[in-house]
């Protein structure tokens, strides 16, 4: 109920409405509604074209992606990490939603400019079109005809969908206004007929079908060409691909290894549940036989190598748990595997390093860049040039055809995948993280994890156990104590260790009691270091502090 002289609409709302009347006065005028949902079909129809053919030419880069990865590159640093932190692996659906959503706001505006003024709203279908091809071109895989046969394909079907959608809500408003509704018996018009200046209901509903159909056949386009991109055909490939014998392989898991309590993390993270946190808004496609790897930098003598030449290297296999930099304490970004691959140090001792070479550089394929002292790739054994993952060619999620491995280091500074070249240079050169804030170097802190009971559940008293897993890459695990609310801290139970560069589970008896508690763990490395209870955040460094949970024990 409004007060006398009050309104119940807003001044933005009275004004719309007063457009939509001032439309409906004159004959033909399309309305800025329909305007709107033909500008957002035509869109629609732009971007599904565009991937089709992405999908379909070979190198052709998907301008969505492309306009995304931009996203990502141009951002600060302290708003990356927050909505890593906030996002998680949600980060990039969210992203590439929002520019999906942001086309749709400007297809929207086109629309209604097109109402009245059509050359300038296909200009705009052009202006997108030319940032896409921009955007598309600071990815070193995208070729210049590509980008311009996505980005013209994209355009052409968007402004051929206005005009069409626009002539025929035309036509619909300019036969509506023709219409003269019956009389009746008094001389009043049926109140069950459209009045002048608005087209029936059919002819309405006739437009709605068309651009609600014309949207429908988009993301047919969109998903018929992210099925073409070459996912399926590299599922074969890698099936196809015999992994050769390393000539030192990890040893047996020893019995006890893994405690195989329920809720617990296993020992070793299927691959499909492995975490993935990188800057590629889609997985690039890579396929062996067109992928080579560079040696170069400050080497004595670069080389290049195929995937069929790398494959004939002496491999290795080792267990390795990699950790994220933004896992936060007690969370899940971290997996451990059996990874097998070329040694790093196979690769310098043949390139020769020159002076002055202290720094890694791995390069991807999409440009992605990290960095770590070379005296880790040469110190440690287990740092390679992994081509499995658990027994199989590494999965396009992880990598393939190949990724740098290494022990004991943030994957931020050491873990690129989709590996195109390795560089050598000096301590000057900063890979992709660090001028967004993250530190140089980034060790793997001792960590401990608390997986059961899970946090916030409930429980039956008695015996319950309390267990999870524990990390320190290439220092390992010595000892993992549990705390009881405001109780002393009790030694857990560990399991056989398996290797020093992979985490190792623990467990404790409780003998739970009714109430609520609050459970803290610790670790303690090989080095005799104990995990720290300073809270930090994981910038700039990766995150510290114990884990802590609460549980419900019921009767």
């Amino acid at each position: 109920m409004s007060l006398p002289g009050s309104s119940d609409t807003s001044p933005g709302v009275t004004q719309r409405a007063d457009e939509e009347r001032q439309d409906d006065a004159v004959p033909g005028r399309v309305r800025r509604s329909t305007g709107a949902v033909a500008g957002i079909a035509a869109v629609a129809a732009a971007l599904g074209a565009a991937e089709l053919v992405a999908g379909v030419i070979e190198r052709a880069p998907s301008l969505v992606i492309a306009v995304g990865d931009v996203v990502v590159d141009s951002v600060p640093g302290w708003l990356e990490r927050a909505a890593i932190a906030t996002l998680g692996r949600a980060d990039k659906p969210v992203l590439i939603g929002g520019v999906l959503l942001i086309s749709v706001l400007v297809g929207a505006a086109l629309g209604v400019l097109a109402r009245r003024r059509f050359l300038p709203a296909a200009g705009g279908f052009v202006a997108f079109a030319a940032l896409g091809v921009a955007a598309a071109l600071t990815d070193p895989r995208a070729t210049l005809p590509g980008a311009l046969l996505v980005a013209v394909a994209g355009a052409a079907v968007g402004v051929g969908v206005l005009w069409s959608l626009i002539r025929t809500a035309r036509a619909d408003r300019a036969a509506g206004t023709a219409a003269t509704p019956p009389a009746g018996p008094t001389g009043v018009a049926g109140a069950t007929v459209a009045g002048p200046g608005r087209p029936p209901e059919s002819d309405r509903r006739r437009f709605l079908v068309v651009a609600g159909g014309t949207t429908a056949l988009a993301v047919l386009a969109g998903v018929g060409g992210y099925l073409l991109s070459g996912r399926e055909r590299l599922g074969q490939l890698r099936a196809a691909i015999r992994l050769p014998a390393p000539f030192r392989q990890a040893g047996p898991v020893p019995a006890g290894a893994d405690l195989e309590i329920p809720g617990l993390t296993p020992l070793f993270t299927p691959n499909e549940r492995f975490y993935r946190i990188d800057t590629a808004l889609r997985v690039p496609i890579v396929e062996p036989d067109g992928w080579q790897l560079e040696v170069r930098g400050m080497v004595d003598e670069p080389f290049t190598l195929s995937y069929a030449e790398l494959m004939e290297l002496p491999q290795i296999e080792a267990d390795v748990t990699l950790a994220c930099v933004s896992n936060e304490v007690g969370g899940d970004l971290v997996g451990n595997a059996r990874w097998q691959g070329v040694p790093l140090r196979t690769l310098l001792d043949r390139a020769g390093l020159q002076e002055g070479a202290t720094q890694l550089v791995g390069r991807s394929v999409d440009g992605f860049t990290a960095g770590f002292p070379v005296l880790t790739a040469l110190d440690l054994e287990e740092a390679m040039v992994a081509v499995a993952m658990n027994g199989e060619p590494l999965p396009a999620e992880h990598g393939f055809p190949a990724r740098l491995v290494v022990p004991g280091l943030y994957g931020y500074v050491s873990a690129t995948k989709w590996l195109a070249a390795i560089e050598l240079t000096g301590w000057d050169v900063d890979g992709y993280w660090i001028p967004r804030g993250w530190a140089k170097e980034g060790p793997i802190k001792t960590q401990a994890r608390i997986d059961v009971p899970r946090p916030g559940s409930t429980v039956t008293a008695g015996r319950q156990p309390i267990a999870g897993v524990a990390w320190a890459p290439t220092r390992g695990i010595e000892g993992v104590e549990v705390r009881i609310d405001d109780g002393p801290w009790q030694p857990a139970e560990l399991a056989e260790p398996l290797d020093v560069d992979c985490w190792r589970q623990w467990f404790l008896p409780w003998d739970a009691a009714p109430g609520r508690h609050v459970i803290s763990a610790r670790a303690t490395d090989g080095r005799g270091e104990v995990q720290t209870d300073e809270r930090t955040p994981v910038a700039p460094d990766g995150a510290s502090g114990y884990p802590v949970i609460e549980v419900e024990v019921g009767r």
